[in-house]
């Protein structure tokens, strides 16, 4: 079989390699340790196709040493044994493995020792945040480098080079053309390179046009890892957002939601935040969003983006107490600290000298409820904010009758 068209477009040199200027640029790390012919193991972590095997085997290829290239998924540990034999042959090399996250124990252990004795130089490459995916002992040998996504941009500068490949002889696109792989590409160049060799091969005449590209594929690449971190950046972004007040960022990031069709962590976290971070300043945000969750469970996608997308913009735009959770943050922090005392005698169970607040004008009556330790403690701050205005007035006319009582 023909190699596809973005395995002939990979880059032979660090200079080649589309974007990723922060580690390959002029002075820049990779780039100079090239130049030095010396390599330490690492870890590239990224999206997908943004550049990580293109960088590994650049590196191996300027540097022409000796190396192997593993999946930590579907190799053996076997196949590991005989890295680590040839290894021992060529008086080391350097191994490239593919989503390291997934490397289980009884790899770990074969792998780890040949690290430390320098036996074998590990890149490792994962779309996963190493710092929670990996192991902490392949990790503290490792120097970690993040890759950044490419830009439309970096994305065009690649495809105007696959054009002038032997393989698209004869293509006829136009700039517009281009620009609209990149757009639907995403950040991910390998995409871009595939989308470009199917319009090529799926037209007579070789002219691609924005149509023909429509008719192929007119959805935009999105990077979703429903088990990742970048699902979880995601949800981060969702809820920072309704809790910073911006209406429209809140609303970017629960498309990115809708489009996973996670509708459940979206019920999950709306859930968390109308109690943490919109709280007392809006008590109603609670069961409404309750029932949004209940009709969208209903209804189902898509009219379920209707309902999601009008209580999200409540959530945003209402006011912000996060008061109630924190005072009682600070009331678990006496607990766990020991400083607690005894209950008064006066309101345990049964006792006769209780007195009943109902009874007394106001449904209030002076008489002390917190232990002797800490009888004067005072957990609960309002804030002067939305509903909370309410409870705060509340508040300080019970803390004044206490004093003066």
């Amino acid at each position: 079989m023909d190699k596809p068209l973005a395995l002939k477009m990979a880059p032979k040199t660090l200079s080649e390699v589309i974007g990723q200027k922060h580690l390959l640029g002029e002075d820049k790390v990779l780039s100079n340790l090239v130049k030095n012919k010396k390599i330490f193991s690492m870890i590239l972590y990224g999206k997908p196709g943004i550049g990580k095997t293109s960088i590994a085997c650049a590196i191996v290829n300027e540097l022409g040493i000796k190396y192997r290239f593993l999946n930590a998924t579907i190799n053996t540990k076997k196949d590991l044994d005989i890295v680590i034999e040839e290894a021992k042959m060529y008086d080391g090399l350097i191994l490239i493995m593919d989503e390291i996250h997934r490397l289980n124990k009884d790899k770990q252990d074969v792998l780890l020792p040949q690290l430390e004795s320098g036996l074998i130089t590990l890149i490792g490459m994962t779309t996963s945040n190493p710092y929670h995916a990996i192991n902490p002992a392949i990790r503290s040998r490792c120097q970690l480098f993040e890759l950044q996504e490419l830009s439309t941009e970096d994305i065009v500068e690649g495809l105007h080079k696959a054009v002038q490949h032997p393989d698209l002889s004869g293509i006829k696109i136009t700039d517009e053309g281009i620009n609209y792989i990149a757009k639907v590409a995403g950040n991910d160049l390998r995409f871009a390179y595939n989308l470009l060799e199917v319009c090529y091969y799926a037209t007579f005449d070789k002219v691609i046009t924005v149509e023909k590209i429509k008719t192929i594929n007119n959805k935009p690449v999105f990077f979703s890892d429903k088990n990742g971190d970048g699902h979880y950046d995601v949800l981060s972004g969702f809820q920072k957002s309704i809790r910073g007040s911006d209406v429209d960022a809140a609303l970017h990031y629960l498309a990115r939601l809708i489009a996973e069709g996670d509708l459940d962590s979206i019920y999950r976290r709306m859930s968390v935040i109308a109690y943490e971070d919109i709280g007392l300043a809006n008590p109603a945000i609670g069961p409404r969003v309750d029932a949004a969750i209940n009709a969208c469970l209903r209804l189902g996608l898509p009219e379920a983006r209707i309902v999601l997308g009008t209580i999200v913009v409540e959530m945003a735009l209402s006011p912000k107490s996060n008061t109630a959770h924190v005072a009682l943050d600070k009331a678990l922090d006496d607990i766990y600290k020991g400083n607690v005392g005894s209950i008064p005698a006066h309101i345990k169970t049964d006792s006769p000298l209780y007195k009943y607040p109902h009874d007394y004008k106001g449904s209030y009556v002076k008489q002390q409820y917190l232990p002797d330790a800490i009888k004067n403690k005072k957990y609960y701050a309002p804030k002067d904010i939305g509903y909370e205005v309410n409870f705060k007035k509340t508040y300080e006319n019970l803390n004044k009758l206490k004093e003066n009582n």
